[in-house]
C-alpha cells in the first residue's frame, strides 16, 4: 500500500465487507489510508451475521502491505457506533474519513412494504449513518485524537 492521496489518514468504511464498500475500503488502503472495515456480514436483506466478509477485506489489505482492522458491530445501535470509533482511535489514534456505505435491501413495491421492513431499512441507512457521523463528530470535539 502506498503513500497516495490519503496517505497517513484513517478511514472507517461501513458496509466495507462486500460490494461497493469493499471496493472503497481497498482503494482507500491502496491510496495509503489505514482502514476500519465495518460490516456485520449480513445478507443484502439484512438477515444473518458473518465476520468473514470484514475479516476477508482486512486480510486483503494486510497482504497488500496495508493496515486495517475489522468491526462486526451493527451501526444501527448508537453504542456500537461509539465502540467502532473508539476502536479506530485505539488502533490508529485518529479518524479522518467516514464512508457511510452500509445498507440493506427490502426489494418490495412500496405499497406492499411492511412497517417492519421500512423500519429495518431506516435503522441501517438513516440511523446507522447518523450514529456513525455523530460518534465521529463527538470524537472530533475532544482535544485528543479525533475525526477531522
Amino acid at each position: 500500500m502506498g503513500d497516495g492521496i490519503v496517505g497517513g489518514k484513517v478511514a472507517i468504511v461501513t458496509g466495507g465487507g462486500r460490494g461497493i464498500g469493499r471496493g472503497i475500503a481497498l482503494l482507500l488502503a491502496q491510496e495509503g489510508a489505514r482502514v476500519i472495515v465495518s460490516d456485520i456480514g449480513a445478507g443484502l436483506d439484512g438477515a444473518g451475521a458473518d465476520a468473514g466478509p470484514a475479516q476477508d477485506v482486512v486480510g486483503e489489505i494486510k497482504r497488500a502491505g496495508g493496515e486495517a482492522i475489522a468491526s462486526t458491530l451493527s451501526i444501527a445501535e448508537p453504542d456500537n457506533a461509539e465502540k467502532i470509533v473508539a476502536a479506530a482511535l485505539a488502533a490508529f489514534g485518529r479518524v479522518d474519513i467516514l464512508v457511510n456505505n452500509a445498507g440493506i435491501l427490502r426489494d418490495r413495491i412500496f405499497h406492499r412494504m411492511s412497517w417492519s421492513d421500512w423500519s429495518d431499512v431506516l435503522d441501517v441507512h438513516l440511523h446507522g449513518s447518523f450514529n456513525m457521523s455523530r460518534a465521529c463528530a463527538f470524537a472530533s470535539r475532544t482535544p485528543a485524537p479525533s475525526c477531522t
